[in-house]
């Protein structure tokens, strides 16, 4: 290869680089004078943080500064301190987002006064003084989703049903993976009541994953509408925030615009 073409190629891929790290649409990327421009994601029981990484990339693309909080599911005041921490190293405004359980945990800790918004993906959204369990009553878990509980109280999809219940929109690798590296949480937590419900003084946007085997899906429009969310569907499962990143993000981007012109 000449030197000549050589110095073409590194130019071409150089160009090419830029042009993958410049992708997001200007329409989708911040304007200079938006005040919301953080955004914090807090995953739910049987994952952990890296399962944000789409939503991150879609986000950090548009300009936002993105962190995400690695919940230890050992009880709701430590999942709170855990996010709270991360929540205290913000710059400015918040989009506070939660999965699954973790939306019980950013209705107690979106109270935070950095947070402008709560965004619900496919997730639990209790009243101050409630329990998470008790958003269960009168609702019908599917079948697909059963969860083994050891002796010492710590929870575990059961292995067969992994993909079925929780995944079903991934690959079988990735499925695999996931069902192997699931984080289990101390069912105790379902008890805790909470004490506040951030819900009631912050605006929120739901996404409801309309293939979730987590949730009845009555359960998920009845909490979301309790909470005035703007509510958003996708067919997904309850990995939703694996599955459909660019959506999720979108959700993300609308509420930090909303957030945003509310504040003004």
């Amino acid at each position: 290869m000449s030197a000549r073409m050589g110095s073409f190629l590194m130019a071409t891929a150089a160009i090419a680089g830029l042009a993958a790290v410049t992708s997001a649409p200007a329409a989708d990327r911040i304007a200079d004078d938006q005040a919301v421009r953080n955004v914090v994601l807090v995953h739910g029981a049987f994952a952990d943080g890296s399962g944000w990484r789409g939503v991150y990339d879609e986000l950090t693309a548009r300009g936002y500064r993105v962190s995400i909080v690695q919940n230890p599911l050992t009880s709701l005041a430590e999942d709170v301190a855990a996010t709270t921490r991360i929540l205290d190293r913000q710059d400015g405004p918040t989009i506070l987002v939660g999965h699954s359980w973790g939306g019980t945990v950013i209705t107690e800790a979106g109270v935070h006064p950095k947070v402008e918004g709560l965004v619900y993906v496919s997730a639990l959204s209790p009243d101050a003084g409630e329990t998470t369990s008790q958003q269960y009553e009168g609702f019908q878990t599917p079948p697909e989703f059963v969860i083994d509980v050891g002796a010492d109280g710590f929870g575990f999809i059961n292995l067969d049903k992994f993909k079925i219940g929780f995944a079903n929109d991934t690959s079988d690798a990735d499925a695999a993976f996931m069902r192997v590296s699931q984080v289990p949480i101390d069912m105790s937590v379902f008890a805790t009541r909470l004490e506040h419900a951030a819900w009631r003084t912050k605006p929120s946007w739901a996404v409801i994953a309309t293939e979730d085997k987590a949730f009845d899906q009555r359960m998920l429009r009845a909490m979301a509408e309790r909470i005035g969310a703007e509510i958003t569907e996708v067919p997904a499962s309850h990995a939703v925030f694996m599955t459909q990143p660019k959506l999720v993000a979108d959700v993300i981007h609308r509420a930090a615009q909303g957030s945003a012109q509310a504040a003004r």
